[in-house]
């Protein structure tokens, strides 16, 4: 079963794929005339403006359940794999991802706000709902959202269960089903509420449990600050094989930084995406602008703090590009993950490190297994139609609660592989959804620059800029009736 997996992967990420998620990000800075530096200030206010609806969430909680979703154990695991693949050099190559990647992000979450639908008095939108509206190919829609399905319910919420499990057995000695069994009931208290009360959990999680994480790694920073210049000088040098023990690994670097880079953000991906179309805004460049931001939130803050604990402290190993021998083994028979982040922490606050990193591992991965539900739950409600919904919908919760659990007791090795699997079949179709349709996305930011020049507050109408398909918007925004907080 892993090998097959792993040979899958081998087609799905190899390494023409890679550089064409670096091109089609650089693409969409352009043709956005570098929207994510552009319009920072914009992404930061529009956090916070808009309440929620009857029919939508917020812009803050739209933006937290993306978090909840890119914010994972991508975050810690999936940075400390990415140091040991590919040398600290790969920490660049997620930055420029993550730069890059903002302007992917902002193209397919505004055209997820452009052709979003309300169904059974919820917004719903996403990458399905885009390219049947947008494209207008039902199979390739369908597609999609079969293949998000899977990811999301099956392939996926393992990688975020199986390191909480061994977070919780390396720091407390807690049983791997035991922590199964924990974890699924919360969940369950959770996905059985609807997708309001996942909006609400995230809005108050989500930031505090960032939060908390970049303030201990800060701790850390600080008390290794004279460390600070050689190690951006480290990361730099091992990017552009200038360094004399990383030089080699410069393939490497950008490959794991790339892929790591886009597990943890999930820009191109489309998964952000759902969580756009939720939220109750009067122009679609709104909460682009916002989703946009949210990478930097997960890349540069959450991620960085990893790997500024990792690197300072000098807790990692890296091995070559034969993947056996060892060019750094600092942590001799710790497994690349949250071995890493532990012994970090750690070295520099003993008696803390291991459980710090378990209970952030457990906020971090149980929130984006949140996210997943959610994720999933819109693509069932494309493709079931609504007299048999709510038994669809049952039955995704259980199949959802059963991963999360065989993800908790099984091999971290095949769980990565298969997250690996699922993640790589949805970018590969969004990001040549989003190739095709980003006109219409550019025309949404085009008008939305345009009303900010005349100091309007932007109003978006899909007749007048001569989009079609995009019902909701045919007559303009709709103000809502009844606004909730």
């Amino acid at each position: 079963m892993e090998a097959f997996v792993n040979q899958l992967n081998g087609i799905l990420w190899s390494t023409p794929v890679i550089y064409i998620c670096l091109a089609i990000g650089l693409l969409f800075t352009i043709l956005t005339r570098f929207l994510q530096v552009r319009h920072i200030k914009d992404m930061v206010m529009l956090m916070f403006q808009g309440k929620s609806s009857e029919s939508g969430v917020s812009s803050f909680q739209a933006l937290s359940i993306a978090l909840s979703g890119r914010v994972g154990t991508g975050n810690i695991a999936g940075t400390a794999t990415a140091i040991a693949m590919g040398g600290p050099g790969a920490v660049f190559w997620m930055w420029a991802m993550a730069f890059i990647g903002a302007a992917t992000a902002f193209v397919e979450s505004t055209l997820a706000q452009i052709y979003k639908e309300k169904k059974d008095g919820l917004y719903r939108g996403g990458p399905a709902f885009y390219i049947e509206k947008g494209i207008g190919v039902k199979w390739f829609a369908v597609l999609f959202a079969i293949s998000a399905l899977l990811a999301m319910a099956l392939l996926m919420p393992g990688i975020q269960s199986n390191s909480i499990a061994l977070g919780m057995e390396n720091a407390f000695g807690i049983n791997k089903s035991v922590t199964g069994l924990i974890i699924i009931v919360l969940l369950g208290l959770i996905i059985f509420g609807g997708v309001k009360r996942i909006a609400t959990v995230a809005q108050y999680v989500v930031p505090f449990m960032a939060v908390g994480y970049i303030l201990v790694s800060l701790i850390i920073i600080g008390m290794n600050v004279g460390e600070l210049p050689a190690v951006f000088s480290l990361i730099f040098r091992s990017a552009f094989a200038a360094d004399s023990i990383f030089g080699g690994l410069v393939g490497s670097a950008i490959a794991w930084g790339v892929k790591r880079g886009i597990y943890s953000n999930e820009a191109g991906q489309g998964t952000g995406a759902h969580a756009a179309a939720a939220a109750e805004v009067s122009h679609p460049v709104k909460q682009g602008l916002v989703q946009a931001f949210s990478i930097y939130i997960d890349t540069l803050l959450v991620c960085s703090a990893t790997a500024f604990m990792i690197l300072f402290t000098g807790m990692f190993n890296t091995v070559g590009t034969d993947g056996k021998t060892f060019l750094v083994e600092n942590l001799p028979g710790v497994e690349a993950g949250p071995g890493y982040t532990q012994a970090a922490v750690e070295s520099v606050l003993p008696g803390f490190g291991a459980g710090f990193v378990a209970v952030s591992l457990f906020f971090f991965a149980f929130t984006t297994i949140m996210a997943y539900y959610y994720m999933a739950e819109t693509n069932v409600t494309y493709l079931i139609k609504s007299k048999n919904l709510k038994v669809a919908t049952l039955i995704l919760k259980f199949v959802l609660l059963a991963s999360t659990f065989y993800g908790a007791v099984k091999t971290a090795g095949l769980a990565w592989a298969l997250g690996d699997a699922g993640l790589g079949l949805m970018v590969w179709l969004n990001l040549i959804a989003i190739l095709i349709l980003a006109k219409p996305a550019l025309i949404a930011l085009k008008d939305y620059e345009a009303q900010k020049k005349q100091g309007l507050d932007p109003v978006f109408n899909s007749t007048k800029l001569g989009i079609k398909n995009a019902e909701y918007w045919e007559d303009g925004y709709k103000v809502q009736e009844e606004k909730v907080s």
